[in-house]
């Protein structure tokens, strides 16, 4: 590898690391995105920052962990608990690759359900591809666009929250952040935290998803109801 590359991803500072810059290089040649150095910002997460990059003539998101400064005790805590992983140790490194590879599965088994979410196309060590979702731009979150029809927004993604619910998940983490407003229609965007329902947490976390996108809706006007809602995410009709 140059020296300019290397030069040129110090500039995204703990990002961008030798084994990263390796596994980036490693899936470009494998033809998921064009050229590493073309790669360009979206946003920065609690353990990933985000990117897009050019396959051709469209995009790819790509999101990379950071090995050094994710915080993976908070990923074992979502991950201990998960039937698909048993047995898994404690380890940085472990965690984080079964991280990606978790939310690669969870994002599958949400779409194979009708759930409004990117599509993966990979992944690799610490780095996940997947659909780009905008135009000329990443859609913006919820948080940065709130929707023309708030009603019609907040009924729509309880619905998209009962599909994943009718998957057998939840998402554990769902609130504005991770909610994109695609042509005033949501997406839902960070599956890593998606938890089996035989999971010990996982009405807790339903009841946490609501209670924030509830309280997100009512700071805007809207009237919402928290059992309510909770109730026809979970009941047993289709």
């Amino acid at each position: 590898m140059s020296k300019i590359t290397r030069e040129k991803f110090k500039t995204y500072k703990d990002v961008f690391d030798e084994f990263a810059i390796r596994t980036l290089f490693k899936l470009s040649s494998q033809g998921y995105f064009d050229d590493p150095e073309q790669m360009s910002p979206v946003s920065i997460g609690k353990e990933s920052n985000v990117f897009w990059a050019k396959r051709g003539d469209t995009k790819v998101i790509l999101k990379i962990y950071r090995l050094e400064t994710c915080d993976f005790n908070r990923m074992y805590d979502y991950i201990k608990y998960d039937p698909r992983y048993t047995g898994l140790k404690k380890h940085r490194r472990k965690i984080i690759f079964a991280w990606v590879q978790r939310e690669y599965r969870n994002l599958l088994k949400a779409r194979q359900a009708g759930v409004r979410v990117p599509t993966p196309y990979t992944f690799l060590n610490n780095v996940l591809v997947e659909e780009f979702i905008g135009g000329k731009d990443a859609a913006p979150k919820l948080k940065d666009q709130v929707p023309r029809n708030k009603k019609k927004f907040f009924d729509e993604l309880v619905s998209q929250i009962k599909k994943i619910y009718n998957a057998g998940l939840v998402h554990a983490d769902l609130s504005h952040f991770n909610v994109l407003n695609h042509e005033e229609k949501p997406v839902i965007i960070d599956l890593s935290t998606c938890t089996p329902l035989d999971t010990p947490t996982s009405a807790e976390y339903l009841t946490r998803d609501v209670r924030n996108i509830c309280n997100f809706f009512a700071k805007y006007g809207l009237k919402t109801d928290l059992e309510k809602t909770i109730k026809k995410i979970s009941s047993q009709k289709v």
